[in-house]
């Protein structure tokens, strides 16, 4: 039988005031954005542990909490990524217990993004929309193009010109028609947002953003699952647009209100970003209630590279109040750390996974993340997508002929040589 939509409409984070279901992503009255709500007592007497666990390991595992009627039209077999338990990285950063919330992994585009798109996509098909598109760094290009075309939506990708090659290439293979814009991130998605309100239609991370968000829900639902219905003590997330921090947070609290978890949630939470594009760090460290965007970001990290952070104020409010930090790491730690997370944990992560990594590492130098403490990473992108970054920090193969005594030679020679 079908599940029920357990969503009421959307909400206004700042003055509360209800709006109907409908691809709209602000406030009328204040222009504050708008969030899915739901009925959580309707949802605590439909759902159990035990109905979660005999469905099929996707993200819709947790179907009563994502805002769409019946069934996911796109993306059924997204979500389900591997925990892991990172114990040679710990032993490298010095600490007891790490884990690694890896959607790098993620079906169909090996990012996290798979989960706010199967989300928003879905729902577009609802609300009648027959064209979808977004404004991307990178990440959110592939899987709008990938999920869109398993759907027989048409697609428009708007992109920064100076995007990684690779993720253009992961955007354009799937028939999306790709616009490079010659500006920065936020020059892309304010021409976005004239797009989709003139030709009507669903740009996914702008007027379908309440839905598509609620998506990343489903990565702090698998991180509490897979740690035996608990919560961490620490979560290390990356930031650009600042949604994901709070709806892994968001995750953990619809968690305990519908009765899958019954401790309240203590976890702190810490966000990192670029040295080259920080808003929401430097509005943490600088103790300032609002980020002042950056103009022009400047770092290898193309996907975190927004400037002016549509959740930035949400995102740094949340990090005070549990307690946690951010900080940021320049992009020669951010290429250290991407090596050193995949000759730990045999895991390639995307620039973003090096800054979480790069992050995670000088807040425990600092002291901000205990050494005897649980901390969960979050690496959300495979770093597949983002090899140039890595070029001149890998060295080329050894050459030799094809000899077995040219191969001895080679042994013989001081082993810092052969590194």
């Amino acid at each position: 039988m079908p599940i029920s939509d357990f969503s009421t409409g959307l909400r206004c984070r700042l003055c509360d005031k209800l709006y109907a279901k409908q691809a709209l992503n602000f406030c009328k009255d204040d222009f504050g954005p708008l969030e899915v709500d739901y009925d959580y007592e309707a949802i605590s007497r439909h759902i159990t542990r035990s109905k979660i666990e005999h469905r099929p390991r996707t993200m819709w595992r947790y179907r009563e909490l994502l805002p769409i009627e019946g069934e996911a039209t796109v993306g059924s077999q997204v979500g389900g990524t591997p925990l892991v338990r990172a114990d040679r990285l710990a032993d490298a950063l010095g600490v007891q217990r790490l884990w690694i919330k890896n959607d790098a992994v993620n079906f169909p585009t090996l990012s996290f993004k798979d989960r706010v798109v199967s989300v928003a996509l879905s729902k577009a098909r609802e609300l009648g929309f027959k064209t979808v598109g977004c404004a991307s760094t990178g990440n959110l290009a592939n899987s709008v193009a990938a999920n869109a075309a398993a759907a027989g939506l048409e697609a428009y990708i708007f992109v920064p010109s100076d995007l990684e090659r690779s993720k253009i290439l992961g955007t354009s293979v799937y028939g999306a028609k790709v616009v490079a814009v010659n500006g920065t991130y936020d020059e892309v998605n304010r021409l976005c947002t004239q797009v989709a309100f003139k030709y009507g239609w669903g740009f996914v991370n702008i007027n379908l953003r309440p839905f598509y968000a609620e998506g990343s829900k489903s990565y702090g639902f698998e991180i509490a699952e897979d740690l035996g219905w608990r919560f961490p003590q620490h979560v290390v997330a990356p930031m650009a647009g600042g949604a994901l921090i709070g709806k892994i947070y968001k995750a953990f609290n619809e968690m305990v209100k519908v009765g899958l978890v019954q401790t309240p949630v203590k976890t702190k939470m810490y966000g990192a970003q670029a040295t080259g594009c920080n808003p929401i760090t430097d509005a943490v460290k600088s103790n300032r209630e609002r980020h002042k965007p950056i103009r022009k970001p400047n770092t290898i990290c193309k996907s975190l590279a927004i400037g002016d952070p549509a959740d930035g104020f949400f995102a740094a409010k949340l990090i005070r109040e549990t307690g946690g930090w951010a900080e940021d790491v320049q992009d020669h730690e951010i290429v250290d750390a991407i090596q050193l997370l995949a000759r730990t944990e045999g895991i390639f992560a995307e620039t973003a996974g090096g800054v979480v990594v790069a992050v995670t590492k000088k807040l425990i130098d600092q002291g901000k993340l205990p050494r005897d403490e649980e901390i969960v990473i979050c690496i959300t992108g495979n770093g597949l997508k983002t090899q140039d970054a890595l070029y001149e920090a890998i060295e080329s193969p050894i050459a030799i002929a094809p000899k077995l005594e040219a191969f001895d030679a080679l042994l013989d020679q001081p082993q810092e040589v052969l590194v």
